[in-house]
């Protein structure tokens, strides 16, 4: 079970996913990888709204969602309407296809990867982590991540490079960042996250009644 710390703006969806073959061993096919795209055919469209009650959500523990800190939904709008998005992999894309429609920023992580136990929170004041290949590290205070026994290794903003996917990946944890400002949105990215999956013959097993721990 996934822990969530108390928050009031924070409408968390989680599931885990299970690959029938390595990641390495399958790929996009092109019906599917051509629905990142504006005008695809998709239950959820993004808006100024949608984007703007993301970054509330984000701002609530005291984080600048702007500049390069700004969510990760809003770097993939930009890079899917500038032609500068490839595929990366089946678990990678179809989160981007979600993550792309919905608004919503989503982490996917290697779930043999992290260390339980796992929890939700607000990142203090000096934490950071590295999330990518070249070492460049992200200032993580009072941004909401999921923590494993080793810390902080996802946001809606930049996940961890030491608990990302990759070709040898079997089983993933996806977060959906969702806002209780946009009702219903984030289970709606979910159910439609799972279809598209299930339409690859990919297993998956929902986390997302997150159990809240209690208030101090």
């Amino acid at each position: 079970m996934l822990a969530a710390d108390p928050h009031p703006l924070l409408d968390l969806r989680s599931f885990v996913s299970e690959y029938p073959r390595s990641l390495g061993e399958m790929s996009s096919p092109p019906d599917l990888y051509g629905l990142l795209a504006e005008g695809a055919p998709a239950p959820l469209c993004s808006d100024d709204g949608v984007r703007e009650a993301v970054r509330a959500l984000l701002r609530h523990g005291g984080f600048k969602p702007t500049g390069r800190s700004k969510p990760a939904s809003e770097y993939l709008l930009k890079a899917v309407r500038e032609g500068q998005l490839t595929s990366i992999n089946l678990a990678v894309d179809v989160c981007n296809i979600v993550s792309f429609h919905s608004g919503l920023p989503i982490s996917v992580v290697d779930l043999d990867r992290v260390r339980p136990p796992l929890h939700v929170g607000l990142a203090p004041a000096g934490a950071s982590y590295v999330f990518n290949a070249s070492g460049q590290t992200i200032d993580l205070g009072g941004l909401l991540c999921l923590f494993d026994a080793e810390g902080p290794c996802a946001n809606a903003v930049k996940d961890a490079q030491r608990t990302k996917t990759d070709g040898a990946t079997r089983r993933a944890l996806s977060l959906i960042w969702g806002t209780t400002a946009l009702p219903g949105r984030a289970a709606e990215a979910e159910r439609w996250y799972r279809e598209l999956l299930a339409g690859q013959a990919v297993a998956t097993e929902s986390h997302s009644e997150s159990r809240p721990r209690a208030e101090s």
